[in-house]
């Protein structure tokens, strides 16, 4: 696996592999054991002006390659995954602090994800629209944008990398992909690897590993990209879709969440409670979906928490390469001094820890509060980690009050023991996805995902990749001679 690491601690371009020529480097550590896994010179703006020049030389060509044939380099790096899933699966244990669990939720993911990027090559269809004029006919035809950029984050990079790349790619466009620095092999260079290997044409897709600090914003403000598609936080969000905006360029924002998970009176609560701590605590809760909030009916409060303490209480914390570790590491120590604050700044505040987990190094345990003050600003925060707010509610209007009570508006999840009961409580979420009785945190190929409010723009999955990636031409023809005023 290291030789893996070294081979790809490189930069891709113009389907070459080479250093970066930036003046230092980033360095890619194991956020469990520290242990460097490999350095890589970065990028520059030139390099990411060369990336650029180089995908939209061969996007023309592409765009004009027969669909099926597209199709066929899709289907060849499925089958590259399915290969070396064992070697993928260490990688992302080893770069991301992944669990084993996590690694093959992720790759499970991804595999289904390009399943729908081989259909999507075949999606695009045109129209005739009927033209009030006489002998007018309206063809409008949809055709890629042209190039975009993806810029991927740390938590899900393998997945959320390819969740743009393919879907791009498939609908005849170049790429250009930039991944998070604590990530810069699993979410950059290992996908290259595996479109070079499935035959994709050089220069289509390019990665550049490099950093704000050396770049600025040359990765947005760029003219050749005319879409940007980011995930990451609403902070950073808001920067993209500014820089954007100003260059008339089209993003496409999957941002941060504050997702509710909220346990009404009649819910099953045991069920109720192996949801709540899975939406929590999986990947360590470093999940834009996670469920930062249980919101609990106050008339089962007190045995729903019981049961949900003694549960948390059950996940084992470690090391993520033992199949038995449910809590691996968080991605650095900025993140892990950052979750350790949000637990002392709430019980500084008046909060319970019914649970408060120890942070030692990168590793930090589960917590569990209850108590957080109404008007505390953590309620209304997206927190990157596995600390989870209990809250009690007095009937449904205020449940959906509370659940809307933040700037965020992702995901959520609602368990009753009436469906219909749940339906009607999720319409009145003001989220981009909500869930009855289940989890809060779901992504499936077909179904579109995105968030309101703070938590992004646009959506991605299925048929609205064809509104991130492609555009609408109209091209009339006038059979016969057309009249004029003068």
């Amino acid at each position: 696996m290291s030789s893996y690491f070294t081979d790809l601690a490189q930069q891709y371009i113009d389907g070459e592999w080479r250093p970066g020529t930036g003046s230092w480097d980033i360095i890619d550590f194991n956020p469990y054991d520290g242990e460097k896994l490999a350095s890589i010179t970065i990028a520059t703006v030139d390099e990411v002006d060369q990336a650029y020049q180089a995908a939209a030389r061969a996007q023309k060509e592409w765009a004009a390659t027969n669909a099926y044939a597209r199709r066929a380099v899709f289907e060849k790096a499925l089958r590259l995954i399915e290969d070396r899933e064992a070697e993928i699966s260490e990688m992302i244990i080893a770069e991301l602090g992944g669990t084993r669990l996590k690694a093959g939720f992720e790759l499970h993911l991804a595999k289904e994800f390009l399943r729908e990027a081989i259909h999507l090559a075949l999606r695009p269809e045109g129209r005739i629209i009927p033209s009030p004029v006489d002998g007018k006919e309206n063809r409008v035809y949809r055709v890629p944008v042209g190039v975009v950029g993806v810029i991927s984050p740390f938590n899900f990079p393998f997945l959320l990398s390819l969740k743009s790349v393919a879907p791009a790619l498939a609908l005849g466009n170049g790429v250009v992909l930039k991944p998070h620095q604590n990530t810069p092999i699993v979410g950059g260079t290992l996908v290259a690897k595996l479109f070079e290997d499935a035959g994709l044409p050089a220069g289509l897709l390019n990665v550049v590993v490099t950093d704000i600090a050396e770049i600025g914003d040359a990765f947005i403000e760029h003219p050749i990209p005319k879409v940007i598609s980011f995930t990451g936080s609403d902070k950073v969000g808001r920067h993209v879709a500014t820089v954007c905006a100003s260059h008339f360029k089209r993003s496409v924002l999957e941002l941060g969440g504050n997702s509710a998970l909220v346990v009404l009176d009649d819910a099953d609560l045991d069920y109720a409670v192996d949801a709540a701590v899975f939406s929590r605590y999986v990947h360590q809760g470093q999940v834009c979906m996670a469920a930062n909030r249980v919101l609990v009916d106050r008339s089962v409060a007190d045995e729903f928490t019981e049961k949900f303490v003694a549960k948390v209480k059950t996940l084992k914390a470690g090391d993520p390469r033992d199949p038995e570790t449910v809590i691996g590491p968080v991605i650095n120590s900025s993140q892990a001094d950052a979750i350790s604050g949000v637990v002392e700044q709430a019980v500084a505040e008046g909060a319970t820890a019914l649970v408060h987990g120890a942070t030692t190094d990168n590793l930090v345990e589960p917590s569990v509060l209850t108590g957080v003050p109404a008007d505390s600003a953590l309620l209304r925060q997206e927190v990157f980690g596995p600390v989870v707010f209990l809250v009690p509610f007095d009937g449904e209007e205020e449940a959906v009050r509370l659940v809307n009570d933040t700037p965020y508006g992702l995901s959520g999840a609602v368990h009753t023991g009436d469906i219909e009961r749940g339906v009607a409580f999720a319409k009145q979420i003001d989220t981009g996805m909500f869930h009855v009785n289940d989890g809060t945190v779901h992504d499936e190929p077909i179904v579109p995902f995105g968030g309101e409010k703070h938590s992004g723009l646009g959506r991605l999955n299925g048929e609205t990749m064809l509104d991130a990636f492609t555009t609408l031409k109209w091209i009339s023809v006038q059979h016969g001679r057309s009249g004029f005023p003068f």
